[in-house]
C-alpha cells in the first residue's frame, strides 16, 4: 500500500525534480508533486511524496524531518487526506458558528415602516 506524506518549508527553487532527488534515496517513489501558485507558477513552498512502501515514508518521515535543506529546515509529515465540503462539520466548528449567527440576527432590527406622504394627486 502507498503512504503519502507532506514536506513543508521549502525553498522556493525546489522543484518537482529536486524533491524526487531528495527522496528516492528512502524507496521508490510512486507520485511527486511541489504546490505552484496557479497565476505565477512560483513554488508556495510544499508539496507531496506519495511512496509505493509505507515501511519507506516512515524511514523519510523520520530522516528527512528538520533536516536543513538550501537554508530551510523541512517539515516532513504525514499528509492528511483533504477534507471535502460534502463532509460533515466536526461538532466543534457547528457550536462555533451557531453564536455568530445568533448575534447577527440579535442586532439586526426590523426597520419600521414610515407613513407614506401624501401627494397631491392622493388628496
Amino acid at each position: 500500500m502507498s503512504k503519502r506524506i507532506y514536506v513543508g518549508n521549502l525553498p522556493w527553487s525546489v522543484t518537482k525534480d529536486k524533491l524526487d532527488e531528495l527522496f528516492s534515496s528512502f524507496g521508490e517513489i510512486e507520485e511527486s508533486l511541489v504546490v505552484v501558485n496557479k497565476y505565477t507558477g512560483r513554488s508556495r513552498g510544499f508539496g507531496f511524496v506519495t511512496f509505493k512502501n509505507d515501511a519507506d515514508a516512515d524511514k523519510a518521515l523520520a530522516e528527512m524531518n528538520e533536516k536543513e535543506v538550501e537554508g530551510r529546515n523541512l517539515s516532513v509529515r504525514e499528509a492528511k487526506p483533504m477534507r471535502e465540503d460534502s463532509e460533515e462539520k466536526p461538532k466543534e466548528e457547528e457550536a462555533e458558528e451557531k453564536p455568530k449567527e445568533e448575534e447577527k440576527g440579535s442586532e439586526e432590527k426590523p426597520k419600521e415602516e414610515q407613513p407614506k406622504e401624501e401627494t397631491k394627486e392622493e388628496a
